[in-house]
């Protein structure tokens, strides 16, 4: 294949996912048959890097044709749909080695008629041939000395960055901070900025912000059993055999933010406090002031203790049923720690840091049995039976008390900048977290890539873009340094941040390597994880790309909810991925995490996770044109839109408008961005600002407590939808079994739960239709663009 056609094989490329070798098919008609198998748009999409190595090949072969001389009259003309300059081709003829032998002919012919003498015709004839001879062998001398051109240089960029990352290296990282594990947040965090600093960012902040936290108490929060007096630690151990251990148990055995005090009542099996399971508990028992019993899992948190609280609940044990629990570990005898803080300082809430009416103690799955089980029930055979309490047993009559104390500490944040050149004010942010008790080996894996990235820049390399590390304090009680920052600087933020590439939990098992990414960078994803399966860690029977776009606890939530900006997490999880939709939600329990060390001994997953990090980091600072299809988008919406009972004409009828804009907008403005000809600066930057914005059109004032404001976000589950839509049904049943929503908001309660409905499927219309201004705005600016008829 020649090189004649490389304009053609980048912007085919750009629109069709890899080559087939039939490059002039491109040239010849570039209308688009988009298919909304979600399958086969996960296969489109750019291939940067085949088309780079294909690139690569073509240079150093020269690309010469070894075809007959071509006439210039049949050249094949370049066809106007193609955006690539006119000149294009036969500049790159030009520089073809053999160019000019191909079309160099003798002179001289028509002279002969005139030259009566023969002498005179062969001198001249001979003339001819000895310069024709000179001229020859000098454009062969000159183009055999033509240097090999080099590979790619974002190839090379890649490979070298990889390189760079080893695993022995970030156990040594390791190891250091280890070292710290007894410090303060504040020693921890200067640690950090020292070491940044020694490998060459330029500009490094230590932040700190004054917040209220909520801390276990001096003694521990207990659970008594008013008939028998026995007195319970929230791991199942009685009050009066304390242990040693029990102490560090205590840190990871309450709720954060949780009201304190006593409460006692009865215990009522809510199993996963779903509207249906709170049906049935209120047809048969009065709720009020009781404590309830819930499985965490299945729905957000925070979304069932509202509904608890509505149905007039008092208390509430939370506890991990053993047939949620990931492979392979014992959690009988565990309690956990969960936040009900949803982002940022509490202080500012004006209840005295308290988060909720009702008293929420976490709890060991061995309790949860004790509490719904009479001593006489054993577990069965099976291990996967859910705990639940019998038909006709009594229940018990329990105290539950809790202690937990408010007081006012500093987090703290680094934050560290690698400039850009091109677009310095465009910042791509990489977050992980400091905190000692869930960092894991996430300050390891993030200064491992700072000291990667620096590498490079010292060789001479320089990011279009700004890198923004960022190394976040109180995460595990609701993300506060990030949401403090994130406010703080939010102005700034909304204009020039345009992704987010989360290490929040990193390695959290060695079962099942997940990706998690907003739609806009699906394709991003599933390209990075595909390629690194390529060199799977077990050699061998290595799973395919698992991406999705389910919400996850973490820093992640402040960018993705206030912001809308695109994010990316990698991590390798212990849970399984066909188990998602049961153990969604089982990230929101925090235990006492085991050490990397212990996790990944080689710290091989350590390192996979890093390479796949830097690949997308660099693609984010470095692409011309963000990684961003909002095509995705749209077919992402059309899934979640396949529920025909809760969907309008309307709706369908604009989510089809948007899908035909977007694939207008991704082949005529977004494909000629490809071509480095076409590039022009200005235009570029203004077709980037167009995806980085796309996704603030789907963030929602309101959404149920839990729940992300980012429709583009879904809760797990096998069959992809918005989440304000997965619970309006709840809406309509909980308004038809309780009164206190409807007398709060209407005095026709069946008035407002149809509106509840309508209000929802209102503001996904409303999205949409944002949405497709948006591209339509964008497309009226290119084509009005002064340099768009190039």
């Amino acid at each position: 294949m020649s090189c004649d056609f490389m304009a053609y094989r980048k912007v085919c490329d750009a629109q069709a996912g890899p080559l087939d070798g039939e490059v002039l098919r491109c040239s010849g008609s570039l209308e688009l048959d988009w298919d909304l198998d979600k399958e086969e748009l996960q296969e489109a999409g750019p291939s940067s890097e085949r088309t780079q190595m294909q690139h690569g090949d073509c240079q150093r072969s020269g690309c010469s044709d070894p075809g007959p001389d071509p006439d210039p009259e049949f050249i094949e003309p370049i066809q106007n749909s193609v955006s690539v300059s006119p000149h294009g081709r036969f500049e790159r003829l030009q520089e073809d080695p053999n160019y000019i032998s191909h079309f160099t002919r003798t002179t001289g012919h028509k002279g002969q008629r005139r030259l009566h003498c023969f002498i005179v015709r062969y001198f001249l004839a001979g003339v001819g041939i000895f310069v024709l001879g000179i001229l020859v062998g000098w454009f062969i001398h000159t183009s055999s000395k033509r240097p090999t051109a080099p590979p790619p240089e974002s190839l090379d960029l890649l490979e070298e960055l990889l390189r760079g990352i080893k695993a022995d290296k970030i156990d040594a990282l390791q190891k250091s901070f280890s070292s710290l594990a007894g410090d303060s947040e504040e020693s921890r965090a200067r640690y950090l900025y020292r070491q940044w600093i020694g490998l060459g960012l330029t500009d490094v902040q230590l932040y700190n912000h004054t917040v209220l936290l909520s801390l276990p108490g001096s003694t521990p929060n207990t659970i008594t059993d008013r008939s028998s007096h026995q007195c319970f630690l929230p791991h199942g151990a009685p009050c009066d055999q304390r242990g040693p251990t029990d102490l560090l148990k205590q840190q990871f055995s309450y709720a954060a933010y949780s009201a304190v005090g006593s409460v006692q009542g009865e215990v009522v099996d809510v199993q996963y406090a779903s509207v249906e399971d709170l049906r049935r508990a209120k047809d048969s028992l009065n709720l009020t002031n009781q404590i309830a019993v819930v499985k965490l899992g299945q729905a957000p948190l925070l979304y069932k203790l509202s509904l608890l609280s509505d149905f007039g609940f008092r208390g509430v044990l939370l506890y991990i049923d053993p047939c949620d629990a990931p492979p392979g570990r014992n959690i009988w005898h565990e309690a956990f720690r969960v936040t009900l803080n949803p982002g940022g300082n509490p202080s500012f809430a004006g209840s005295g840091g308290s988060l909720t009416s009702l008293l929420v103690q976490p709890i060991s799955a061995f309790l949860a049995k004790t509490l719904l089980s009479p001593p006489s029930v054993e577990q069965g055979a099976d291990a996967c039976t859910l705990l639940s309490m019998p038909p006709n047993t009594e229940r018990k009559k329990i105290t539950v008390t809790i202690g937990n104390q408010m007081s006012y500490k500093k987090i703290y944040n680094v934050v560290g900048y690698l400039k850009g050149r091109k677009n310095p004010d465009r910042h791509v942010l990489v977050g992980s977290r400091h905190d000692s008790d869930q960092g894991g080996g996430t300050s390891a894996i993030m200064t491992q890539l700072i000291a990667a990235l620096t590498e490079q820049t010292k060789q001479g390399w320089v990011p279009d873009r700004t890198t923004v590390f960022c190394s976040w304090g109180g995460t595990a009680l609701g993300n506060i340094g990030s949401y403090e920052w994130g406010k703080d600087n939010s102005v700034v933020l909304q204009s020039s941040a345009v992704a987010y590439v989360s290490l929040n939990s990193p390695v959290q098992g060695t079962e099942t390597l997940q990706a998690t990414a907003s739609p806009t960078l699906l394709q991003l994803t599933s390209d990075i994880q595909r390629r690194q399966l390529l060199s799977c860690i077990r050699g061998g029977n290595c799973p395919g790309p698992n991406v999705s776009s389910f919400q996850l606890p973490g820093d992640v939530s402040f960018f993705a909810n206030e912001l809308a900006v695109p994010t990316v997490e990698f991590a390798f999880e212990q849970t399984k991925a066909e188990s998602t939709e049961t153990t969604g939600f089982l990230s929101e329990a925090q235990f006492s995490a085991e050490s990397p060390e212990k996790l990944d001994p080689l710290f091989k997953f350590h390192e996979t996770i890093a390479k796949m990090t830097a690949e997308a980091i660099l693609r984010l600072v470095s692409d011309p044109v963000l990684p961003f299809y909002p095509l995705d988008i749209v077919l992402d919406v059309q899934n979640k839109l396949k529920d025909k009972n809760v969907v309008s004409p309307p709706l369908l009828s604009s989510a089809s408008a948007l899908r035909d804009h977007a694939a207008f907008f991704q082949s005529e403005a977004m494909r000629p961005a490809n071509d480095p000809k076409e590039r022009d600066p200005s235009h570029v930057r203004m077709l980037n600002d167009v995806l980085r914005d796309l996704e603030k059109s789907f963030i929602m004032p309101q959404t149920p407590a839990g729940v992300f404001r980012n429709l583009l976000y879904s809760l797990p589950g096998k069959t992809p939808q918005f989440s304000v839509l997965k619970f309006s049904p709840d809406v309509v049943l909980h308004c038809s079994v309780t009164s206190k929503v409807a007398k709060h908001y209407s005095p026709n309660k069946d008035a407002f739960c149809t509106s509840a409905k309508n209000q929802s499927l209102s503001l996904i219309l409303r999205a949409l239709r944002s949405a497709e201004r948006l591209v339509g705005f964008g497309l009226d600016l290119f084509q009005n663009y002064p340099g768009a008829t190039k």
